[in-house]
């Protein structure tokens, strides 16, 4: 173990130390490990991290140490793109949360009725607000959150907000927020985009990039299958039935290819779920339920979808698509392997995807390996 990356050998107080103890973290990843000083000690920051390295806590932990827990207004405002993130970072702050035994957190996301987001905000009076932009916004403009005393602002999964057109917003919540305030952005990738907002909001930030050899994972087995496109649910099929996984996520990038494999999926005999953007809250809700109950084995999919599911019994990812952007692709496959298990990761590739795949292969220094498995007899027909 580097000890230089020890939390206990870390400026942390002895409640947050023991803490992380008690829920056995000992080891800070390196974007902890990079971040966690520099955000101690105020300084605005950009922290570019890939999925899956522990972002939560590298800005989670600063926060906690920060907050006054004797105050009853909000100091501290992390903004995420997906309901699914907001409440698994939601989850995370109160799991390091408590040893400060006055600490209140409210989430605040689409698809859950305001009225009870209005009692939260009333009886909690939290330090503390984890937040969609969609529906922060619609509590700003009925002036239920109040930004005005708020001294530290977190921005998670940065790219993929710009990306869902909230740029707006987030401008919108930058100009309620006095000057003084901290303000920190975490993004997998950083496109003109940040740098343009990084620019126009942040003061002399402190930039971190943490870049493993691989930006893929070394616990996930990556691979390609060549196929033409009318033999891919065929070929989806016998590779669910050959692999048996326990949980498997399929990627597609269309809302009506899912719908479409979801069905054949099912009439084939596997117990099968859809999720993409077309979907209400509630029927997604009812999906990610029955997935992390196991009840239903295989996950279509789309890039809604890429980001924020945290389910350590996923086993396989499956690529029916290879995604238009090759970031994507590792936020993709970030879906297995997860706390240290081994996943697999299998794309399906037609021919007019070759430099795609080269593409890919090459931004997330992946060595995705060619197999014939399961193809010879469709190639036959």
């Amino acid at each position: 173990m580097n000890q230089k990356n020890n939390f206990s050998n870390m400026l942390l107080s002895d409640g947050m130390k023991e803490t992380l103890t008690s829920i056995g973290y000992t080891e800070a990843t390196p974007i902890q490990a990079e971040s966690i000083p520099h955000l101690l000690s105020g300084r605005d920051f950009i922290g570019q991290a890939q999925t899956g390295t522990g972002k939560t806590l590298a800005f989670g932990i600063p926060l906690l140490e920060m907050i006054d827990d004797a105050s009853t207004h909000a100091q501290a405002l992390v903004v995420c793109p997906t309901r699914e993130l907001c409440l698994q970072v939601t989850n995370e702050l109160n799991k390091i949360s408590i040893y400060k035994h006055n600490v209140n957190l409210v989430a605040i996301y689409g698809g859950q009725g305001i009225e009870k987001q209005l009692k939260d905000l009333r009886q909690n009076k939290p330090q503390i607000i984890v937040a969609t932009p969609g529906r922060l916004f619609d509590h700003l403009e009925r002036k239920t959150i109040d930004l005005s005393k708020v001294n530290m602002i977190i921005l998670d999964e940065a790219d993929k907000m710009l990306d869902m057109g909230f740029r707006p917003e987030i401008e919108e919540i930058f100009s309620l927020l006095h000057d003084e305030n901290q303000r920190i952005f975490f993004s997998a990738t950083m496109p003109k985009a940040i740098k343009d907002l990084a620019c126009s909001y942040l003061k002399n930030p402190v930039v971190i990039k943490t870049e493993s050899k691989s930006l893929t994972a070394t616990k996930i087995e990556q691979s390609y299958l060549k196929a033409r496109s009318k033999d891919k649910v065929e070929l989806l099929c016998r590779i669910l039935d050959h692999k048996d996984p326990k949980l498997a996520v399929v990627f597609c990038n269309a809302k009506s290819t899912a719908d479409e494999i979801v069905e054949e999926v099912k009439y084939r005999g596997f117990d099968a779920g859809v999720l993409h953007g077309d979907l209400s809250q509630n029927a997604r809700d009812k999906v990610m339920a029955k997935f992390r109950a196991e009840s239903i084995r295989v996950l279509i999919a789309t890039d809604v979808a890429s980001r924020g599911i945290d389910i350590d019994g996923v086993e396989l990812v499956i690529n029916y698509h290879l995604p238009q952007d090759p970031e994507d692709y590792i936020h993709r496959i970030g879906r297995t392997g997860r706390a240290g298990r081994l996943g697999q990761a299998i794309s399906l590739v037609e021919p007019r995807d070759n430099s795609r795949l080269r593409k890919i292969m090459s931004v997330a220094k992946a060595d995705i390996k060619r197999s014939e498995e399961h193809t010879s007899e469709l190639q036959s027909h």
